[in-house]
């Protein structure tokens, strides 16, 4: 029987010893590793069956040649995705054909010379003040238990800007409420201490009141996480799904426009820290970014309020009206 490692170097083994190694090797969260596998496997298709005209684990992996992923953005183009989803995918394949290539399976990686698709310039979301308010305090004209968890969960989403996954991974033993900080582990496993007010402070505690109550609701079998802060109505830690559900609930009973997501949290929490002064190396720390750059999509201004801003503070902004230029042919 053959051993593993002479058995051929096809493209569908690469897409699984890539999958493992992102998961084990590089500690990438299980969402990352599911966006990767997605991406791979959109690709091994279209170059195997679309491209090749062969069979999916037929395609030997040095038979993958630049044009077939520039094909493959054409594909993803004619399919309608988007410029962002695209050069995620094509990301992904250029990452899993590096690897290849520094474990010796490859010469040369033949997405290298591919740009990626220019991204169009989008906006990210945010709640104005007033309605971040009107969002976090919602869950206040109840009362329960569990409307002191959703309150409790909406105040340190726009207190710390935390990823919708790093706050439900919270344990009890990663809060210090005196303190007011927390500890979390981001993307790449990395550490980070973000501080947070008291309006969160005190909806912590407050729904600690409740904690054991909805603990020892649990089934007969105890949940493994026995720490965790925020639960679902069982005992278990609670969802990011969940998460997103609460957020929709509050958001309609706010009278807030749809479209009000966590990450739209997480924005609110950056935009109103750099409109309040916060430098943009502070912020990048604050949400775990390994890159400035990525944080630097949060310098949107609104308009109204730069104009606004701009006519009441230079001197010539005001022209006064008997020299303003007269209408009409000169």
């Amino acid at each position: 029987m053959p051993s593993e490692d002479s058995k051929p170097w096809t493209l569908q083994r690469l897409v699984d010893e890539f999958l493992t190694h992102t998961g084990v090797d590089r500690s990438l969260s299980a969402h990352t590793v599911r966006a990767y596998r997605g991406d791979l496997e959109r690709f091994h298709l279209f170059a195997a069956r679309d491209y090749y005209g062969v069979e999916a684990d037929a395609l030997l992996l040095d038979q993958i040649e630049p044009e077939a992923v520039r094909a493959f953005l054409a594909h993803m183009t004619r399919s309608g995705l988007s410029r962002r989803s695209q050069g995620r995918a094509l990301s992904a394949v250029r990452s899993s054909l590096r690897w290849a290539c520094e474990r010796g399976h490859l010469t040369t990686n033949p997405a290298t010379g591919i740009k990626t698709p220019k991204q169009e310039k989008t906006l990210p979301r945010h709640l104005r003040p007033g309605e971040i308010e009107d969002l976090v305090e919602a869950p206040g004209a109840q009362q329960g238990s569990l409307d002191d968890r959703n309150r409790a969960l909406l105040e340190v989403l726009y207190a710390t800007g935390l990823r919708v996954g790093e706050l439900v991974s919270l344990d009890w033993y990663d809060i210090d409420l005196k303190a007011r900080v927390l500890r979390v582990v981001g993307k790449g496993g990395k550490e980070r201490m973000v501080p947070f007010g008291e309006p969160a402070a005190d909806a912590l505690a407050a729904w600690r009141r409740h904690w054991n109550e909805v603990r020892s609701a649990a089934d007969a079998v105890p949940p493994k996480d026995d720490d965790a802060v925020f639960l679902n109505h069982r005992g278990g830690r609670l969802s990011d799904r969940s998460v997103r559900r609460i957020i929709d609930r509050y958001s309609a009973e706010a009278g807030l426009a749809i479209g009000v997501h966590p990450h739209t949290l997480r924005h609110t929490f950056a935009t109103h820290l750099l409109e309040r002064g916060a430098d943009l190396r502070t912020i990048q720390e604050l949400l775990g970014h390994s890159s400035l750059a990525t944080t630097q999509k949060y310098t949107h201004v609104d308009v109204e309020r730069l104009l606004s801003t701009y006519r009441q503070s230079h001197p010539r902004a005001k022209i006064p009206t008997s020299k303003r230029p007269r209408s009409g042919r000169h």
